[in-house]
């Protein structure tokens, strides 16, 4: 594979792409490198690991988000209850960490429980590569049938509790956890549901998606 990049001004999403371009060039991958002006850098590599540069990508994105939760609870945890470790939950899930996965979510699901407001988790394009196919499938489901959703996002903002009751469901299952651990997290979902708006829409679907997982385990 031989790709070109040019950059004329660098931004902060630049950066992780030109260090694994960097650590590249230092293996010998690359054929031209190019430092005309100060203002322009291009580079011409024969061979590059794309899953390399996607996962960089994304564990930037998660410290990123990560940053930026603990600047809302800091700004708004007096009126909101926020949680900080969401992303970094569902980055742990991604990577097959789940006794991780599981710990982080357990500890926000019992913040998060009883809260009287709580904060939400966008769901984008760079974020959905984070989920599993059932939470992707549900949510073009949900883009299909209700068009809106493509003009509102937050038809598919679930409330942080629902992705954490939903990662906790998915670990146990994976980490063959007893049926007393199972039954306790389905009462969890059960106290969630009552407590969500009903016109939540995502959150009831996936609140009942993983009730489902667990009744059908």
């Amino acid at each position: 594979m031989k790709c070109k990049y040019e950059m004329r001004q660098f931004f902060v999403g630049d950066i992780p792409v030109f260090k694994l371009l960097y650590f590249s060039l230092e293996q010998n991958i690359c054929s031209e490198l190019d430092i005309g002006n100060c203002d322009r850098l291009v580079i011409c590599v024969t061979e590059l690991d794309t899953s390399e540069l996607v996962e960089l990508l994304q564990k930037s994105a998660v410290k990123h988000l990560t940053t930026c939760r603990q600047l809302e609870a800091k700004q708004f945890g007096s009126v909101v209850t926020i949680v900080t470790t969401d992303y970094k939950a569902l980055y742990a899930y991604k990577l097959g960490d789940y006794q991780r996965c599981l710990q982080l979510s357990t500890q926000n699901v019992r913040t998060l429980l009883y809260a009287v407001r709580m904060s939400t988790v966008v769901i984008s394009e760079v974020l959905i590569q984070l989920l599993d196919d059932d939470i992707i499938s549900l949510t073009a489901l949900m883009l299909v049938v209700n068009p809106k959703c493509r003009e509102y996002g937050w038809y598919v903002t679930p409330a942080q509790l629902t992705l954490s009751l939903y990662l906790m469901t998915q670990c146990q299952l994976k980490l063959r956890h007893s049926v007393t651990s199972l039954a306790q997290t389905l009462n969890y979902i059960k106290h969630a549901q009552r407590r969500l708006p009903c016109y939540t829409t995502f959150d009831q679907l996936t609140l009942h998606l993983a009730s489902r997982k667990i009744m059908t385990h």
